[in-house]
């Protein structure tokens, strides 16, 4: 990402995030688990480095599922109602998404509204069918209770449909694996026409939030390595610039979006701006590396969700260079128009990011399917388990097997 400019104005403060907060990004963690929350690890996070929000991540919760005894309590006593797999996953999923919205609530209030939230996957092979991920958002909402929670929805064709209509509802909404400028367009014209419908009916804009997502890693993954087997000293040279070119375009809609005339009735209104969200999961070394995207992606009313090792890493070693998207979308277009030059579809490598983004979430989901079905069959074998040590997996708060929850 070598267009950016160098000029550093300071590391952060060691563990802390409110750097970035100043900035204007809001700093989220990718991957809730229970003992994360009922240690104290997430109230400490959000107290000592300023975290503002949560999403879930169903391969983070597979591996603690099978080591965390809290979960394994819950399981078994489902396993003693003989409730499915399917219907034990609500459970936990329900409980650990209460307890995350309440630990986060202090930055909800302090906030009014603006973070403080988290966001909760539902089953993602309902991702093309709207009506089904409609009404599971609205009982995960009755079930949850919470004001500050937000469904995941992923950003297909018909998932756009879902994000209208919950909006409609007035359930607050996470878009996930928005790859091109082009979807996120069509995810803002979804929230609009929500919020419409949610004014309509009489419901309190202010009070329904939402977020969209690029998972900025998996973009670049995949142009590096058609630009690797380009293997020109040209496409290697623009190894790693993709996915900031695609946030410095999709912000330019943003904005172009706030100037509506639309948006200014729904902001009239009470309305909030839909915000744009980079998620990340790079586990590079040095620890240095692990930052970057961090680093490059500032701008106002963003979003940036790390996995548990990126916090850390991003509180230790953040070095802030100002805004690097607004006013760069010249640039940015240039970057593309090069890929196109060098025989690199970006169309076709969108199409190849949706259509693996959904199929990597019903995997987790799968393997999550799995895991409970294995402790909930371990449970009614035997019914008082002997409780393993604390701590969980090797590597608090996120297995080597898992992915961005934005997949």
């Amino acid at each position: 990402m070598k267009d950016v400019k160098e000029t550093s104005i300071g590391p952060a403060t060691p563990g802390d995030l409110r750097p970035l907060v100043a900035e204007g990004v809001s700093p989220w963690l990718d991957g809730i688990h229970r003992d994360l929350i009922t240690s104290g690890s997430l109230a400490r996070l959000i107290e000592e480095t300023g975290l503002r929000g949560a999403t879930s991540n169903p391969a983070v919760l597979a591996g603690w599922l099978r080591h965390d005894s809290a979960y394994l309590d819950q399981l078994t006593r489902l396993a003693a109602h003989e409730v499915s797999v399917e219907g034990a996953v609500w459970a936990a999923s329900v409980h650990d998404l209460r307890l995350a919205c309440d630990a986060l609530h202090p930055v909800f209030e302090e906030t009014h509204g603006y973070d403080g939230l988290v966001s909760m996957d539902m089953d993602p092979r309902m991702a093309h069918d709207p009506a089904a991920t409609t009404a599971e958002a609205v009982e995960l909402a009755r079930a949850v209770d919470r004001p500050n929670m937000l469904v995941k929805i992923p950003a297909t064709a018909e998932g756009l449909v879902a994000i209208r209509d919950c909006i409609g509802l007035g359930i607050g909404v996470h878009a996930t694996g928005v790859f091109s400028v082009q979807r996120y367009g069509q995810v803002a014209d979804a929230y609009f026409a929500g919020l419409e419908r949610a004014l309509a009916a009489g419901r309190q804009l202010s009070a329904i939030p939402s977020v969209a997502s690029l998972p900025v890693d998996r973009a670049d993954d995949e142009i590096d390595s058609r630009l690797g087997a380009v293997g020109s000293e040209d496409a290697l040279a623009l190894r790693g610039q993709a996915a900031l070119a695609t946030a410095r375009l999709m912000y330019r809609v943003y904005e172009e979006r706030l100037g509506s005339a639309r948006w200014r009735a729904l902001r009239a209104s009470g309305a909030r701006p839909q915000r744009l969200m980079w998620t990340d999961s790079t586990l590079e070394s040095p620890p240095l590396a692990r930052t970057r995207y961090v680093e490059v992606l500032i701008s106002w009313g963003t979003v940036h969700a790390m996995t548990q090792p990126i916090v850390e890493e991003a509180a230790r070693y953040l070095r802030l260079r100002g805004d690097t998207l607004m006013g760069q979308h010249e640039a940015a277009q240039g970057v593309l128009d090069k890929l196109g030059r060098l025989g690199i579809s970006y169309d076709a490598v969108v199409r190849k990011l949706e259509s693996t983004s959904v199929t990597s979430l019903v995997d987790s989901w799968l393997r999550l399917l799995e895991a409970v079905g294995a402790q909930l069959r371990a449970a009614a074998v035997n019914p008082s388990p002997a409780r393993p040590r604390p701590g969980g997996p090797a590597t608090p708060g996120t297995p080597a097997h898992a992915e961005s929850a934005d997949s």
